[in-house]
Formats: C-alpha cells, structure tokens, sequence
C-alpha cells in the first residue's frame, strides 16, 4: 500500500480513511502496483520546534514500525511533512528492521531519494495538462494559465509551462496574488518570493484580490491548493475552458455540475496529480533493485505513465460515454474489481 503521513491539526480518521480510498483509485489508474494508504498525526507542525517534531516522529515510528514495510505499506510525504520527516522514519524503522531505503519514498537523495522526485507531482501535472490538450489540437504554448498555489506543486507547474511557452497570467498563494496579461516572468517570481517569502510587492505584475482569481478570464486554471476551492457560490463566474486539478478535490460536486453544465473540461485530481506517487513507485523501485537512474530517465519514465493513463481514461470515456472524472474512476474501480475476481475473493 501507498500514501502520504499528514501533520495538520485537522488530522481525524474519517478523513484519512477517505483519502486512503483515493489512493486506492488513483495508483490503479496510474497502473501501479499499490493498493491505497494514508496516516496522520493531528497537530500544527509551524509551532513545533524542528527537535519536537523529530521526537514525534520517531515515536510515531515506534508504534507502526510493524504496520509499514517495504512489501506492506510504504508512507511518503504529504501537507506538514517533507523529506527530512521521511528520514526520521527510515532511521527509526531501521532500528527494528535493519537498513530498508524502501520502506519510505519522497526522501532526501543522500539517503536514497530519487532523482525528480521534488518536482514529479508538477511535472505529472504538466504531461497530463499537454495529453489533455492535444486532444483538442492544442498546445501550451501560446495559452493562458492561471494558477492558484504557490507551494511545491504550484511553482513547478508554473516553471515548466513559462518554459513551454504557456503565459501564466495569475498566481496566488496564502500570501496574496499577483497578475500580469502579457504573462508573468516566473523565474523572476521565484526570486522574488524566495528573498521576501511572499508574492505581495512583485515588481513583474500589479497586485489581485485572491477571492477574484478563480473567476479571472484565462484559458486553463489550475488550482494547487486546497480542496473545495470551487463551490456553488462561485462555479458559475469560472471562465476558464479548461480545469486542471493539480489539489485533492478542488471542486466540490455542486460545482462540477455546474461546471459540466457550461462544457468546462475537467481533468480530474485522480489522475491529473499522480505524478507524485508515480515517482514515489520509481524510487522504490530503485531502492528495491539497489540501481538509481538519472533525472532524464524518471522524467521519461514518469511522462509514458502519464500519457499512457490518460489514453486508458479517454478510452473508458468513449466506452461509457462519461465526461473524464467518471472516465478515471470507472478506469480505477474496474482494476481494483478485476484483480479482486481474479483472486477469488468475490463474494
């Protein structure tokens, strides 16, 4: 099994148990060998102190060392936790288990990280993004993006479609937001919010009430963020001709039909983000087989997933005539009945 350890105080296990089942779809609609996982500790990791935090890991670790493995369940990072977590893991794991690089992935490179890792789940948004608009004889050049999240995911998205050629329009994140018809220089914007920590004062762009960008005119939006960012109350006002949902469910099912209702395509979180536990899959893989690749070799890798999990979509759309949302988890339900026939565990 495969999925994130969340630190966020909202932590409870109704949702953990609901964002394990979303892991169960979404690695069978990547094709990959995993059935869903998710765990989580309940508190706020921006008021502990870096040594807090590596005592409730590691005593974390304790009480699950033999719940994970590296053939059982394979955590990785998610919201509040990052490679040095997955460290933490790995080096108190292996005190019970001996050294085991697989038993976590998204860790640091010295310790057996892979090679693109960081950027994978914005990179796996970008391929899925160029799949999707080839359908439709479009490319990212020349088209408008806005994006909303400036985090991991969100700055590399906005990194590989400026150098595309696509024209990010918009960005936001919780400090603010920030736009530019003519497109913003990102490059520039990365600086910018890595030397003051934030968007606000941006000299490449006039400032923009973050409650407007979601409705701002542009061809392709992409929420990065959190879930339920559109909502009934705004849905209506969307004026992009394409969704891109690189967050967990960013649309609320109130919005998607209305949405589905103006012919807004959507490309849904299932499969428009799991280029992240896509190259967790990679990493494990190198772990387990002791032979790492280079980064020109994860991103082929991880763009042939991509494209080939879109084609299996638009497929089961055809089949079932169903817009891409229903098309991937029809694509990952049917995977996860057939192998569970096959196995004779039918009831």
């Amino acid at each position: 099994m495969k999925g994130g350890i969340r630190y966020h105080p909202e932590v409870d296990p109704d949702e953990v148990n609901a964002l394990a089942q979303l892991m169960t779809w979404k690695t069978a609609v990547a094709d990959i060998p995993y059935g869903g996982a998710k765990g989580g500790i309940g508190c706020s990791p921006r008021d502990l102190s870096k040594s807090e935090l590596e005592r409730l890991t590691r005593v974390f670790t304790q009480k699950i060392h033999d719940l994970i493995g590296i053939h059982t369940d394979v955590p990785a990072p998610d919201m509040g936790t990052n490679a040095q977590t997955m460290a933490w893991i790995l080096d108190e794991y292996s005190k019970f288990h001996g050294h085991s690089p697989a038993v976590v992935t998204g860790k640091p490179i010295d310790l057996g990280g892979s090679l693109g890792r960081e950027a994978a789940t914005g990179r796996g948004v970008v391929y899925a993004t160029e799949a999707l608009l080839a359908e439709y004889w479009k490319a990212v050049k020349g088209l408008t993006f806005i994006i909303q999240g400036f985090g991991n995911v969100g700055s590399w998205v906005a990194r590989l479609i400026h150098e595309r050629g696509g024209k990010v329009i918009a960005v936001s994140d919780v400090t603010g937001a920030v736009k530019n018809q003519n497109g913003i220089d990102i490059p520039q914007l990365l600086k910018h919010k890595e030397t003051t920590g934030s968007l606000t004062g941006f000299s490449g762009g006039d400032s923009l009430d973050p409650s407007e960008l979601l409705v701002h005119e542009c061809d392709v939006l992409v929420p990065c963020a959190l879930g339920g960012v559109l909502n009934r109350e705004n849905a209506a006002h969307v004026k992009a001709k394409f969704i891109i949902e690189a967050a967990n469910h960013p649309t609320d099912p109130e919005a998607d039909e209305i949405l589905s209702k103006k012919g807004v395509i959507i490309l849904p979180d299932i499969y428009a983000n799991a280029g992240g536990v896509t190259v967790s899959y990679f990493e494990w893989v190198q772990n387990i087989q002791g032979f790492m690749w280079d980064e020109d070799k994860v991103n082929k890798e991880l763009k042939r997933y991509m494209t080939q999990a879109f084609h299996n979509i638009k497929t089961m759309c055809q089949t079932h005539h169903c817009n891409l949302r229903m098309g991937a988890f029809t694509l990952g339900v049917n995977r996860v009945a057939r192998a569970t026939l096959l196995r004779g565990w039918e009831a």
